[in-house]
């Protein structure tokens, strides 16, 4: 059954009960420094916002990540200061002694002045893919519903930190997409964000306790980019065209805050430039990216 939004906090509850219990088989058999680590996914998680992010924008922020050689990781460059993301379909793989670990949720939060990361992969997926009538079957009461793949911290800087710099251990593609998709969630004009409620027995279960039910942000692509016709390089020498061609989308680095003394970078989908009804310049090769 694929995980949806509204499942999200049930899932997120459950996970924290094993996370919280000092007989899950992953406490005991790991080590002080990985249980240390665990302890801080299970702050993260608990206190951390709930994001759920569609295929195309999981597809966007892959390509978009593709082209983003730093990143800034500080608690205003984030979404929330902690949070748990989980992408649909899943945004790539862990490589560990060469078995492919598919990953398809992030959790994040603060960490003895870092940022911590947390890479996990659904209880729903391994079980798909290791569930072999008469050879493999595994025993789904002792795995918690999110399981943790993969942890690793992030230096928080004023300037953005190379891909390249990061724990060899993370995915570049993956960090690179989180990176990006954060980013993008700071242009309204570009990505449509919902708010979803958890489901009815998890809503239940937290008025049990005296507590409101978490909501989930679900974060998608637009249907439809704002066009933007002006070069945004242009300055102010008002340069006019005889023609129009197809810009790539790109990143740029976008003035902002206080008399747009800050910068940050900011996605820009790929457009048409150019005066209307003017000859569409033809190249080689065009690359068309649709949802």
């Amino acid at each position: 059954m694929p995980v949806k939004p509204s499942h999200l906090p049930r899932l997120r509850r459950q996970t924290l009960r094993f996370l919280n219990d000092p007989d899950y088989a992953l406490r005991k058999t790991s080590t002080q420094n990985i249980n240390d680590g665990l302890d801080a996914l299970a702050l993260s998680m608990g206190a951390g916002d709930l994001f759920w992010v569609g295929r195309d924008m999981a597809a966007l922020a892959v390509h978009s990540g593709g082209q983003l050689a730093a990143a800034r990781w500080a608690t205003a460059d984030r979404p929330s200061a902690c949070g748990l993301l989980f992408w649909e379909d899943g945004i790539g793989h862990i490589d560990s002694n060469g078995v492919q670990i598919p990953v398809e949720a992030c959790v994040w939060g603060p960490h003895q002045g870092e940022m911590l990361l947390w890479m996990l992969m659904s209880r729903t997926l391994l079980a798909t893919e290791v569930n072999q009538p008469g050879r493999f079957e595994i025993v789904t009461e002792e795995i918690p519903p999110l399981i943790p793949v993969y942890g690793a911290t992030i230096p928080v800087t004023a300037e953005p930190v190379s891909m390249a710099d990061l724990d060899p251990g993370l995915p570049q593609p993956v960090v690179a997409a989180l990176a990006a998709a954060w980013l993008m969630m700071q242009q309204p004009l570009l990505i449509d964000r919902t708010q979803e409620r958890a489901d009815k027995p998890t809503a239940r279960a937290y008025n049990r306790e005296g507590q409101p039910a978490p909501e989930v942000s679900i974060v998608d692509l637009r249907r439809q980019y704002t066009p933007q016709d002006r070069d945004p390089d242009a300055g102010t020498d008002s340069r006019t065209y005889r023609n129009r061609w197809i810009v790539s989308g790109h990143w740029r680095n976008q003035p902002y805050g206080p008399e747009r003394s800050l910068r940050r970078q900011t996605w820009v989908p790929a457009h048409m430039k150019g005066p209307e009804g003017a000859p569409l310049l033809s190249t080689e090769k065009v690359n068309v990216w649709r949802r």
